[in-house]
């Protein structure tokens, strides 16, 4: 049993050798070894476009900063808060409404307002429309760009 063993250790030690010596016979270095690249004039096209994509969304994120909106009405129930939506959107005209839903909450804010005073005054008159309460929070509101 132990010779069996040993001359199955010893042919296994003795082609591993052989094995790894032949390898070494099929490595060959160059002297000067050289890449050359083919670039596909698309490309060109392909990263001015990117750039142009770029700028664009640049100048859509700058027409976002911070300010004031008027919280109307946070709520679980959808229709509830769409209702609302509704509300201020036949009652005020020149304000923009957003409908957010954060689980398990809809909230609907009014309004991009810059200063607070601004924002006040607002949530005076709306407080008439929604007796439970409209509260001026901090946010970051959409700025019409001056052309």
């Amino acid at each position: 049993m132990w010779r069996i063993f040993l001359v199955f250790i010893l042919s296994f030690i003795g082609t591993t050798q052989v094995c790894s010596s032949q390898d070494s016979l099929f490595i060959t270095k160059t002297e000067s070894p050289s890449i050359s690249i083919k670039k596909d004039p698309r490309l060109d096209l392909l990263i001015k476009k990117q750039i142009q994509i770029n700028e664009e969304t640049s100048r859509n994120a700058r027409r976002l900063e911070k300010g004031y909106r008027l919280l109307v009405i946070s709520t679980t129930l959808r229709d509830e808060a769409l209702a609302a939506k509704t509300k201020v959107y036949t009652a005020f005209p020149e304000l923009k409404a957003y409908l957010f839903h954060q689980s398990p909450y809809y909230k609907v804010k009014v309004g991009n307002f810059k200063e607070r005073k601004e924002a006040d005054t607002y949530q005076r008159r709306l407080e008439l429309l929604f007796p439970k309460g409209v509260f001026v929070i901090n946010d970051i509101i959409e700025v019409k760009l001056k052309l």
